[in-house]
């Protein structure tokens, strides 16, 4: 039997996707290092308070890892969270460019990474990707985010309406 090659668009299309991809990574039980998985719980919630659920798919793990490429099939847009001890508080956002770098062969991926192996995977580009990192201190085993961190979280989620505002307005016009 001869394999057929299917594309990220008609594969993305069979599985019906949501065109928003929020992706948070971290360890709840070190810290600040919360930030990611404690937004995409937080930004969930909200989100299903405005009916925006269909829209948005929402995923949160330990960290990033190849098999995340696949999840970047027939998206819109994707927003990549994580906590950060270098950036500014409360928070940084980078538009993000597919590239290879050493984080490639390593046990996490760097979103970049990510992008770069989406791209290789399907032979065109990704969609467009955003990184929130949102300002962490503290990632010590076994304790809480810090009152600052969450501090941070709070005005990342304020951040977040303007994009997800911006994302639907973006669907609501003619293509």
């Amino acid at each position: 039997m001869t394999p057929v090659s299917v594309s990220a668009a008609e594969s993305a299309a069979e599985t019906s996707v949501a065109p928003l991809l929020v992706f948070g990574w971290g360890n709840l039980s070190r810290g600040d290092d919360a930030l990611g998985p404690l937004f995409v719980e937080r930004l969930r919630a909200l989100c299903e308070q405005r009916d925006l659920t269909a829209q948005i798919d929402f995923l949160d793990d330990y960290q990033l890892q190849i098999e995340h490429a696949l999840d970047l099939a027939g998206r819109q847009r994707v927003l990549f969270v994580d906590a950060s001890l270098n950036c500014a508080a409360p928070f940084e956002v980078t538009a993000l460019q597919p590239q290879q770098d050493a984080s490639f062969t390593t046990h996490a991926m760097s979103p970049q990474a990510l992008m770069q192996v989406f791209h290789d995977l399907h032979g065109q580009t990704p969609p467009p990707c955003t990184l929130l990192a949102i300002r962490g201190e503290q990632f010590e085993l076994g304790e809480p985010p810090g009152a600052d961190a969450l501090a941070h979280l709070a005005a990342a989620l304020s951040w977040a309406e303007g994009w997800l505002a911006a994302s639907e307005k973006t669907q609501a016009e003619p293509g």
